[in-house]
Parts: C-alpha cells; sequence; structure tokens
C-alpha cells in the first residue's frame, strides 16, 4: 500500500513540472493574440473618442455610433473647456496662430472656415478703414474677456454698432487727425486696430477711441509718471501678467497690444464697479477717492462728440401744412 501510495505521488510529482511547462508553452504561444486584441481594443476607443469629438454626422450606423452614445452638448463641452484651456500655453506654428487669432480676418470676408484649428478664436468678419491691421498676428485677450458676463455690462459700455461704417470710421479719423495734428496713415491705424480690439472684446469702440483721445492725445509713447503707458495708459508693472501674452512688458507701448490689455481692463472695471462712470473713475485710479477730478465727464463728453460725427443730422423742421415756416 505505501509503495503503491509511494510510486502515485511519484507520478504527480512527475506530472506538475510538465503542466507548467504546457501552461507557459500555451501562454507564450497566445501572447501574440493577446497583444493584438489589446491593440484592436485601444484602436476601437480612440476612433470612437474621436468620431464623438468631431461631431461626425453622417448618420451611417457605426460611423455615428459615438454621437448615439454621448449628446454633442457634452463634445462641445470638451472643446470649449478642455482643449480651450490648453490652447492658451502651447506653442503654436504659424498656420495654427492664423487659424486662432481674431486679428486674422480679412476684410470684407473670414479668413479661416469655421471648423479649421482646435479651438478656433471669434471668426469675425468686419470692415476697417485700413485692413491690413487684421492680418497682424497678434494673440487674442478674448478668453479673458468672455469670461466676464454681459450681464455684468452697463449697456452704455456695449457696442453701438456705430464704427461698422467705414464712413464713420473715416469721419472719426477726420476729426482726431485736426484734432491732434496726426500723421493720416497712423490715425488710421489705430482707429482700424481699435475697432478690430473692440469687437474681439466686445466693448464699444466708440468709448475706447473716447478713452485714448483723454488718456493720450492718440500718442502711443505717452508716459505719466505714475508708469501708465501707451494709447489707453495701461499700469505697466501692475498689469505684467496680461503683458506676459504677448512677450513680456518690452511690447507695452505697441498699439495693438495695449490696447487689448486697456480694452480688457476697463471691460473688467466696468463689470465689478456696476457702471460705466464708475468703471472710468476705476480706470483713473480714483477708486477710493471721492471724485475723478473730472475724468469720466471728459471720457462722456468726448464719446458724445464721436456719436454726434457718426449719427446722421437730424434735422429739425417747423411746417404747417406741409411748408417750412422760416423765421
Amino acid at each position: 500500500m505505501i509503495k503503491c501510495f509511494s510510486t502515485n505521488s511519484s507520478d504527480l510529482q512527475l506530472a506538475q513540472p510538465a503542466t507548467v511547462n504546457a501552461k507557459e508553452l500555451l501562454a507564450h504561444a497566445l501572447s501574440p493574440v493577446y497583444r493584438v486584441m489589446n491593440g484592436l481594443l485601444i484602436v476601437t476607443v480612440f476612433m470612437i473618442v474621436g468620431l464623438w469629438l468631431s461631431g461626425n454626422g453622417t448618420q451611417a450606423g457605426a460611423f455615428d455610433l459615438a454621437r448615439i452614445l454621448v449628446p454633442d452638448e457634452a463634445r462641445h463641452m470638451v472643446w470649449q473647456n478642455g482643449f480651450g484651456m490648453l490652447d492658451q500655453y502651447q506653442e503654436e506654428t504659424p498656420k495654427a496662430i492664423a487659424d486662432k487669432e481674431i486679428a486674422n480676418v480679412i476684410y470684407g470676408k473670414a479668413s479661416v472656415s469655421p471648423n479649421s484649428g482646435l479651438m478656433s478664436a471669434k471668426q469675425q468678419t468686419v470692415a476697417l478703414l485700413m485692413p491690413s491691421v487684421a492680418h497682424a498676428q497678434v494673440k487674442p485677450i478674448s478668453h479673458l474677456s468672455d469670461r466676464i458676463p454681459a450681464s455684468k455690462i452697463d449697456p452704455q459700455a456695449l457696442d453701438s454698432k456705430l464704427m461698422v461704417s467705414i464712413q464713420n470710421q473715416r469721419a472719426v479719423a477726420d476729426f482726431f487727425e485736426k484734432k491732434y495734428k496726426l500723421d493720416r496713415a497712423k490715425i488710421e491705424e489705430y482707429v482700424s486696430n481699435t475697432v478690430l480690439i473692440a469687437k474681439e472684446v466686445n466693448i464699444d469702440p466708440v468709448l475706447l477711441l473716447a478713452v485714448i483721445s483723454v488718456e493720450s492725445n492718440f500718442n502711443p509713447l505717452t508716459k505719466s509718471q505714475a508708469g501708465a503707458e501707451g494709447l489707453m495708459q495701461v499700469m505697466t508693472t501692475i498689469h505684467k501678467d496680461k503683458y506676459a501674452l504677448y512677450g513680456g512688458a518690452t511690447d507695452a507701448v505697441k498699439p495693438e497690444v495695449n490696447i487689448r490689455v486697456g480694452a480688457y481692463i476697463l471691460k473688467y472695471l466696468i463689470a465689478t464697479s456696476g457702471s460705466l462712470r464708475n468703471g472710468l473713475k476705476y480706470y483713473v485710479g480714483a477708486a477710493n477717492a471721492e471724485t475723478d477730478g473730472g475724468y469720466a465727464d471728459k471720457v462722456m463728453a468726448e464719446r458724445n462728440r464721436l456719436i454726434g460725427l457718426c449719427q446722421p443730422a437730424v434735422q429739425n423742421k417747423l411746417t404747417l401744412n406741409g411748408k417750412d415756416l422760416r423765421s
């Protein structure tokens, strides 16, 4: 009995290594299959995610599976809140910049198709007195200004649509050219940049032009004793973080940069202070003072002059039975 048990034990011990070897051989033989299956699984996941993000609308069975599983709204949220945030910090090629930036607007038509680019900046068409300023590759500041709810902005500070007309832009340029004895090409550049940036930031270009007029007399090299610089007289040292978007404070006086930063700051102050006049008071640095020294009145008066230039004159006539009454 003992001899038989010993024999069986020996047989089992000999059989175990054979079983282990067989399992190892089977696992080794099946490993390529496992790798192929894992690869197919990964490719399938990427295809589904890719189709979902691309929003394929063919309604063709498997090609539209992603849209069936997850609604379009979720895809848009991923684009806007996910890739859109990363898009600000990545190094970009000139073509990617051209796809994204608000400055790449071609006179009379959009320069980029709506579907181009990862997170295309606002595709806007705007007629400009000097169309060439729209070709400058300048990073937009809309990703900051768009965070300010429109409901917080005083309606007086929103776009009045007066500057969409080339005729009105020319009238404003004529006014400032004569007032400040400016070079015609320069004033057209400043007016065009202001109209373009105002559309990007969603603020009234007439208001921005009035602020520039009061702050710097349209001299981009103006610098105050307090350290305010450029057309919008932005405090460079205080707003270094915003100038970092444009390579640093060395470009603080460039009109296309200075107006962008100043326009965003003004919009932010209007929203946080509760009104246009309070925003102007904060902008001039008189937030904690009793008065702003008449600054808001100056800006509003200049703004009203520009509005008068842009609006058609209304002829006030007294008539009787269809005939003019003359004194």
